[in-house]
């Protein structure tokens, strides 16, 4: 297919994530003011969205907290800058198995199982523009652990996000998801003008490779808004990938903490370096209400 440069860009920095990051760069952050001080560093270095996990603020170990939600979005809403909130939902669906000749019961180091309204329960409190839906059941790199989002989960969840006027953000780590993304678009769970962020390079999701990342974005309805990211070295590459396909694009502590072999940056200085990136394809980076009107986000007060 002929490329179709996406000439407005809008920039997600997805600032900290859930993996074991906490202790090998300084810059990741654990609090929930930690968390909302480096979203805001990115959104004055010119991210748009800002897509968040929380942590607990002694360990680091990703958490579900309500109350850390409700600190760092309070204090992104309070700041002096703009910024397009984008909270994970992705929580709550960790199955951890024991070794292969007796896989149950479920190991209790790593299972967390909740349900759809637990799931959602900070989304409801927060009332982002934008949470996360993962669209499927995936393995990950560790041996025996499964990210679990059945069907009937992910219309649970997907309608509660609908109702509540969140734009749900469809997590696809492979075809598959994006199948199943076209189907809860088409029975309504989920609204036509769906947004999608293409996951690539994940264990054992899609590879990267740019063979299967074009297959990715073929199956991409034409009426939707995509962005996309890879992990660790990749990240920067595949910033001009995405744009350069008609994509928008993501970056951030939560996918690579690096500029260059052993050089641990912040994400502003990743946002930055998209920035330029962008900049220098001939294309332009466009703020948080450009996204808004782009996507259809309604802006609420939490409750």
């Amino acid at each position: 297919m002929p490329l179709e440069i996406n000439k407005e860009v809008f920039i997600t920095c997805a600032v900290t994530g859930s993996g074991a990051t906490q202790d090998r760069s300084p810059h990741v952050p654990r609090s929930p003011q930690q968390i909302a001080d480096s979203a805001i560093e990115a959104a004055r270095a010119g991210a748009a969205v800002v897509h968040c996990h929380v942590r607990d603020p002694e360990s680091g170990a990703p958490s579900r907290q309500v109350e850390y939600y409700r600190e760092v979005t309070q204090r992104i809403r309070d700041a002096d800058i703009d910024v397009v909130l984008n909270l994970t939902a992705g929580m709550g669906g960790d199955m951890v198995f024991g070794p292969v000749d007796a896989p149950l019961p479920l190991q209790p180091d790593g299972t967390d199982m909740a349900s759809a309204s637990e799931r959602v329960e900070h989304i409801r409190q927060c009332l982002p523009e934008i949470c996360t839906l993962d669209c499927g059941t995936m393995n990950f790199a560790e041996a025996d652990y499964v990210m679990t989002n059945t069907p009937g989960m992910l219309r649970s969840m997907g309608s509660m996000m609908t109702e509540l006027g969140v734009k749900p953000e469809i997590e696809a780590f492979d075809t598959g998801h994006l199948w199943f993304a076209k189907q809860l678009v088409e029975d309504g769970v989920l609204k036509a003008d769906a947004l999608v962020q293409l996951c690539m390079g994940v264990r054992w999701g899609a590879p990267d490779d740019l063979n299967t990342f074009m297959a990715m974005v073929n199956n991409v309805p034409p009426d939707w808004t995509w962005s996309a990211f890879s992990l660790g070295r990749h990240q920067m590459p595949y910033v001009a990938a995405a744009v350069l396909a008609g994509g928008n694009v993501r970056v951030g502590l939560e996918d690579n903490l690096m500029l260059g072999r052993g050089n641990l940056v912040s994400n502003a200085e990743l946002v930055s370096h998209a920035v330029g990136i962008i900049e220098s394809l001939g294309a332009s980076v466009v703020g948080p209400e450009s996204v808004r009107q782009k996507l259809n986000l309604l802006k609420q007060a939490p409750v």
